[in-house]
C-alpha cells in the first residue's frame, strides 16, 4: 500500500530519529540500565506472544521469568518490572520530544485547513477580509486548564521535554545525552498526594512557558495579516483555570488554597512581565522615556518580588506607561524597537493583572445546604423561612427577594458551608487584585432547577455583594441526559425571572452555559450523550435568540472521545446555523494539555485550529451541517437505540463489580496523582453516580476496552440497517460534519481498544459471560462502523 505524504514524513522525521536517539538510553550511566534495555525487547515480544495465546497477565510474566535463573526471588522480579516501567516512561518522553521537534514538518502535510489558508484567501478577497475582521472583534476562544490525574508529567519533566525538543531540532547529541541523564534521575512519581496548590503550580508551567508567548504570537500574526490592532481583539484568546477553584467533590480545595492560587497566578504573571520588561529597558535607552520606564520598573519589580497583602489591579497604569513609550518611539526615534513594546502591550491586554480567570465550581447540593444554613440561622434577616425551601419549584423561586445583607457563619458550621460562604467573599478580593476577569464565574454542577442558580445569587447578596455591582456570571452545568433535557426549561424560567433578567442586563446580556461531556457519557452512553448535548444546544440557542441573549457554550471536554475529546475542532467547525458559536470555550484536561499544548509549536497550531473552526463555521458555513427534521429524527432513533443498549449494560448486576475487581479503579484512589478523590462521598459504598467520569473512563481505558467511547453505537447502526434507514446513515456520514465526526471519534476509541489483552477473562467463572457481552458489542461496532465509513 502506498504511504501518504504525511506517513512518509512521520516515518522519516519521527520514527527513524526516535530509533537513533533511543540507542542513547543504553549508554546512560545508571544502575543496570543496559541490562534493562537489552531485556526489554525480549520482554515485549514475550508479552505479545502471550496475548496472542490469550494467557492471563500472571501467566505471561511468570513464564518470562521462568526463562532466567537469576529471577527466582519475588523481589528481583519486582525490581526488574519497576526498572522496565521507568525505562519505558522515559522512552515515551523522548518520543514526545522527537515528535514535537518535527511538528512543523508534519504540520505542512496536514490536510486540515488553518488560519494561514484563510488569511491567504482574504488577501485577494476584500469582502472576506472584512468579514473576518468583524468576526474577530466579537469572537473568543477560551481554554480552561483543569487538574486531572491523567496528566502524568510533573513540572520538572515538562522542562526537560522542552529542552529536548530544542536540542533534537539542532541534532545536538551531546546536549541530548545530558538531558537524557537528567531525565533518568528525575522522578515521575509524587511521594505524597498533591494538594490543589501543587496541581496549580504544575499547570502554571504551561501558562508561563507556553500560553504567555503563544497568545502574543497569534495576536501579532493577526495584526500583521489583517492590519487589525491587538487593542481591537484583546479578548480573542482567553484562559481559564480550575485548580484551586474547583471544589466540586474535592474537600481539599479550601478558601485558603483558592487565595494562594490566585496570588500565585498574579505573581507568576508579573515575573513574566518583568523578564520582558528587562529586555525593553535594555534596548530603549533613549531620551523621553525615562520616567515611564522608571514607573514600569517599580510596578513590575514590586509585584514580582515584594507583593503586598491586598494588591490592586495595575493594568491601566501599565498600559498607560507602555503606550506613552510607544508614542515617544514613533514620534522621536523612528519607531526603533517599538515591536518590543507592542509585544508587551499585547500581553498586558490579554492577561491584565490576573493571567487566567480562576473559575469557582461547586455541586448544587452543597449550595442548597449552604442556603438552608443561612436561612435557618438568620430567618429574621433573610426574609425567607426554612419551609419555603421545601416548597414546589415555582413557589421556592418566589421566596427569593434578593435583599442585601452581610450574614456570617458560626465556627461549628459544616466545613462545606463555611467554604462556600468564604469563597463568595474571597472573590471580591481577587477581583480587586486583578479586575473582574480574575474570578468572575461560579459554576453550579448538577444544576437541576432554576432555584439552584437563584439561590446562589441570593447567597452572594447575603455576603456583602450589591445587586448593582454583582460582577459574577452564574454558570449552570448540565450533565446527565435528564438534566440536558430540562436545560431549556431552566433557562426559560431564569430569563423570565425579573431579578435574574436585570442581573443579565448588567452583565451585557451574556449567559454562559456549561455542558459536560464526561458525565453525560457515563450517564447515557456515547451516542446519546453527544446527541443530547447537540439537541440542548439547539434548544438553548433558539431560546437565547428569542430573548436577545449573547449565549456562550462552555464544553467540559476531556482527552478521549468518551469524554468529549477527539477532533474537537471539527465539531466546532460543523455546528450549523442552529447553534450559537460566537465563542468557543472548553476544558483542556489531563495528558491533552501536554500533548496538544505542551510546546510553542503544538499550542499555536491547536489554538489556531480552534480559531479557524469558529471563523469558518460562520463566515463559510456548510448548509449540510444544519440538520433537517428527518435527519434529526434518524439520529434521535439511533440515540434511543444506543441508549437502550447502554442502559442494559449499566443496569447489569455485574457492571460495577467488573470494574471494581478487574480494572485498576481501586488502585486509582491509592496512588498520588490527584488531590481529588476518585468518587464523591468517598466514605460510602461505590455507586455509579458518585464515581467521577475521569475515573470511570480511565478504568475502562486501562483495560484497553474503552467501553464509554463506543458501547451501543454498533447496536444502533445495525438497527438502522435492519429498519431501512441505512441510506440516511450514509447520507449523514457523507454530509453532516457533526455526524461524521461523531462516528470517526467513536472509531478512534475502538482503535485504542484491544480485547485480546483481556481475552483470558472469558474463562473467568464470575465475569466470563460479561466480558463476552462487551466483546460482542465491540465486534458488532467495528464491523458496522467500517461499513458506514466506506459509504
Amino acid at each position: 500500500m502506498k504511504l501518504s505524504q504525511k506517513q512518509v514524513v512521520f516515518e522519516n522525521e519521527v520514527l527513524t530519529r526516535f530509533e537513533l536517539f533511543k540507542s542513547l538510553f543504553l549508554t546512560l550511566p545508571f544502575q543496570r540500565v543496559k541490562h534493562t534495555g537489552t531485556l526489554l525487547p525480549f520482554f515485549a515480544s514475550h508479552c505479545e506472544q502471550g496475548v496472542e495465546q490469550h494467557l492471563a497477565p500472571e501467566e505471561i510474566i511468570d513464564s518470562f521469568f521462568g526463562q532466567y535463573e537469576q529471577y527466582v526471588q519475588e523481589e528481583d522480579r519486582i525490581d526488574l518490572l519497576f526498572r522496565i516501567v521507568q525505562y519505558i516512561e522515559r522512552q515515551v518522553v523522548l518520543f514526545d520530544a522527537v515528535e514535537d521537534s518535527s511538528f512543523q514538518a508534519l504540520e505542512k502535510t496536514d490536510e486540515t485547513a488553518g488560519l494561514d489558508s484563510l488569511f491567504k484567501l482574504a488577501q485577494s478577497d476584500k469582502k472576506l477580509k472584512n468579514q473576518i475582521v468583524e468576526k474577530l472583534k466579537d469572537f473568543s476562544v477560551r481554554l480552561v486548564l483543569t487538574a486531572h490525574p491523567t496528566q502524568f508529567y510533573p513540572g520538572p519533566v515538562l522542562g526537560i521535554i522542552n529542552d529536548l525538543i530544542e536540542a533534537i531540532k539542532k541534532n545536538d547529541i551531546q546536549n541530548i545525552h545530558l538531558l537524557l541523564q537528567q531525565l533518568g534521575k528525575t522522578p515521575f512519581i509524587n511521594k505524597n498526594k498533591p494538594t490543589p496548590v501543587d496541581e496549580a503550580v504544575s499547570l502554571a508551567w504551561y501558562l508561563e512557558n507556553v500560553f504567555y508567548k503563544v497568545t502574543s504570537n497569534i495576536h501579532s500574526k493577526i495584526d500583521s495579516e489583517l492590519e487589525l490592532p491587538s487593542d481591537d481583539v484583546k479578548q480573542l484568546i482567553e484562559l481559564g483555570f480550575w485548580p484551586g477553584g474547583d471544589r466540586d467533590g474535592n474537600p481539599n480545595v479550601t478558601v485558603e488554597s483558592t487565595k494562594r492560587v490566585a496570588t500565585m497566578l498574579r505573581t507568576i504573571l508579573f515575573r513574566c512581565y518583568y523578564r520582558d520588561f528587562r529586555l525593553v529597558k535594555r534596548r530603549i535607552t533613549f531620551r523621553g522615556v525615562e520616567q515611564y520606564l522608571e514607573n514600569l520598573q517599580e510596578l513590575f519589580y514590586n509585584n514580582s518580588f515584594n507583593p503586598v497583602e491586598c494588591p490592586v489591579d495595575e493594568t491601566a497604569k501599565i498600559l498607560e506607561n507602555l503606550h506613552n513609550i510607544k508614542e515617544v518611539l514613533l514620534t522621536s526615534h523612528n519607531g526603533l524597537f517599538v515591536e518590543l513594546v507592542e509585544d508587551l502591550i499585547r500581553k498586558v491586554n490579554t492577561f491584565g493583572c490576573y493571567f487566567t480567570t480562576l473559575d469557582i465550581r461547586q455541586d448544587s447540593s452543597v449550595l442548597r445546604n449552604t442556603l438552608q444554613y443561612v436561612v435557618e440561622k438568620y430567618a429574621d434577616k433573610t426574609g425567607i423561612q426554612a419551609a419555603d425551601l421545601e416548597k414546589e419549584e415555582a413557589e421556592k423561586q418566589k421566596a427569593f427577594i434578593f435583599n442585601e445583607e452581610l450574614l456570617d457563619y458560626e465556627e461549628d458550621a459544616d466545613p462545606l458551608v463555611k467554604d462556600t460562604l468564604g469563597v463568595i467573599r474571597l472573590i471580591k478580593d481577587i477581583q480587586k487584585a486583578g479586575s473582574e476577569r480574575a474570578a468572575q464565574r461560579f459554576i453550579i454542577s448538577n444544576c437541576q432547577q432554576a432555584s439552584d442558580i437563584l439561590g446562589l445569587m441570593q447567597l452572594f447578596l447575603w455576603q456583602g455583594w450589591k445587586k448593582e455591582t454583582l460582577t459574577i456570571d452564574f454558570v449552570p452545568l448540565f450533565e446527565t441526559v435528564d438534566d440536558l433535557a430540562r436545560a431549556r426549561d431552566v433557562m426559560y424560567t431564569l430569563y423570565n425571572n425579573e431579578a435574574y433578567a436585570e442581573h443579565l442586563k448588567r452583565r451585557g446580556k451574556r449567559q454562559t452555559i456549561m455542558l459536560g461531556f464526561s458525565d453525560s457519557t457515563k450517564d447515557g452512553g456515547y451516542l446519546m450523550a453527544n446527541w443530547s448535548i447537540y439537541k440542548a444546544k439547539v434548544e438553548l440557542t433558539a431560546l437565547a435568540r428569542q430573548y436577545d441573549i449573547d449565549l456562550v457554550f462552555f464544553d467540559g471536554r476531556g482527552g478521549p472521545p468518551a469524554r468529549g475529546g477527539g477532533k474537537t475542532q471539527r465539531f466546532y467547525a460543523a455546528m450549523g446555523s442552529e447553534i450559537a458559536n460566537k465563542h468557543i470555550q472548553l476544558t483542556i484536561q489531563g495528558q491533552t494539555i501536554s500533548s496538544q499544548y505542551g510546546s510553542l509549536d503544538t499550542a499555536q497550531y491547536n489554538i489556531e485550529q480552534l480559531l479557524h473552526a469558529g471563523l469558518i463555521s460562520e463566515i463559510k458555513p456548510n448548509s449540510s451541517d444544519t440538520l433537517t427534521e428527518k435527519q434529526k429524527s434518524v439520529i434521535d432513533d439511533l440515540a434511543s437505540e444506543s441508549h437502550r443498549k447502554f442502559m442494559e449494560l449499566r443496569n447489569h448486576p455485574k457492571f460495577l463489580k467488573y470494574l471494581e475487581k478487574l480494572s485498576p479503579l481501586k488502585a486509582l484512589s491509592s496512588i498520588n496523582i490527584s488531590s481529588r478523590p476518585v468518587k464523591r462521598n468517598s466514605d460510602k459504598e461505590l455507586r455509579l453516580k458518585d464515581l467521577r467520569a475521569i475515573s470511570f473512563v480511565t478504568a475502562w481505558s486501562q483495560l484497553k476496552q474503552n467501553i464509554p467511547g463506543f458501547y451501543g453505537v454498533g447496536t444502533a447502526l445495525e438497527w438502522a440497517e435492519e429498519n431501512n434507514l441505512w441510506s440516511y446513515v450514509k447520507q449523514l456520514y457523507q454530509n453532516s460534519g457533526f455526524f461524521n465526526t461523531l462516528i470517526d471519534n467513536c472509531m478512534m476509541s475502538m482503535t485504542k481498544s484491544n480485547f485480546d489483552i483481556t481475552s483470558y477473562m472469558k474463562e473467568d467463572k464470575e465475569f466470563g459471560d460479561f466480558w463476552t457481552m462487551l466483546y460482542e458489542e465491540y465486534e458488532k461496532n467495528k464491523k458496522i462502523s467500517v461499513k458506514a465509513k466506506q459509504c
